[in-house]
């Protein structure tokens, strides 16, 4: 009896979550083709939605269907905050639920990677000398 063994095709999930929406985006291990993509934007009529677990999750397995159709059958997933100079450093409620549900979609999970921007100190930071007064 001959065993055949299936090889794990990879692709990289990007997932970009800040407080405004959730954007999942899965491309090839190069990262230069693009494969799938949607966001919580795509999912809920209301603004104040687009960032919430819920469109988080059925953004991703939107995009996680389109990929495994397409023969991909394992991710490595790059986790992105606003960050930069401004932005928040830590990702929105929307990226712990993507990635939950990627996997719950039968996409094996390789490697979970924070790549949120930092800044090598540019401009100057908004809100004045005594920061911003609440």
């Amino acid at each position: 009896m001959k065993h055949t063994i299936q090889r794990i095709i990879w692709g990289i999930c990007h997932i970009y979550s800040s407080y405004n929406n959730t954007i999942i985006h899965i491309t090839d291990i190069t990262g230069a083709q693009t494969i799938a993509i949607s966001s919580g934007g795509q999912i809920v009529k209301a603004d104040r939605l687009e960032s919430s677990p819920t469109a988080a999750m059925a953004a991703a397995k939107k995009v996680a269907e389109i990929a495994i159709e397409k023969g991909i059958r394992g991710i490595h997933v790059k986790i992105k905050a606003p960050g930069g100079q401004n932005g928040p450093n830590n990702p929105g409620p929307g990226a712990q639920a993507a990635v939950r549900a990627l996997s719950r979609m039968g996409l094996k999970i390789g490697i979970i990677e924070d790549v949120t921007p930092l800044p090598h100190d540019g401009c100057r930071k908004k809100g004045g000398r005594r920061g911003r007064r609440v």
